[in-house]
């Protein structure tokens, strides 16, 4: 039992909700704006949909994935999380999508938005960002 309290504790800690602007940020710096012609906006607007900027964020699905880290990166079809059946197409465990330091759930995402779906791949971005004016996700933020 105190295994358990203690693994939860250590999950606690490490996670963080990243501010908008904070977010936007780090993205820039790591060359999102403008990544596979995906616009920073859109990529602020698809984090706080999916996961409200949480790097801790899960979200289990119906289908039995689950959706990892700040952009609820599935684990049928981008990263191991031990017990799906998955394609694995980062070669990421998807553990490593919930650390606070973003470049593994980046380099993740990268890759999602290189397939063909691109950024259409995540239903909260169809469903709140596409077609919308995004300007107010980076709005303020100096980038």
């Amino acid at each position: 039992m105190r295994a358990v309290v203690l693994l939860f504790l250590v999950a606690a800690a490490s996670a963080e909700v990243y501010d908008r602007c904070e977010l936007a940020r780090t993205l820039q710096a790591a060359g999102m704006d403008g990544y596979w012609g995906v616009g920073l906006a859109d990529w602020i607007c698809l984090a706080k949909w999916e996961s409200s900027y949480n790097t801790d964020a899960i979200d289990h699905d119906s289908d039995g994935s689950t959706d990892f880290g700040i952009f609820q990166i599935n684990s049928r079809w981008w990263c191991n999380d031990g017990h799906s059946r998955t394609a694995n197409a980062c070669g990421i465990s998807c553990s490593e999508l919930l650390s606070p330091n973003l470049s593994v759930a980046i380099q993740c995402a990268k890759r999602v938005v290189r397939d063909p779906n691109g950024i259409s791949a995540w239903v909260a971005w169809r469903v709140h960002c596409q077609v919308q004016d995004l300007s107010s996700y980076v709005a303020g933020c100096g980038v």
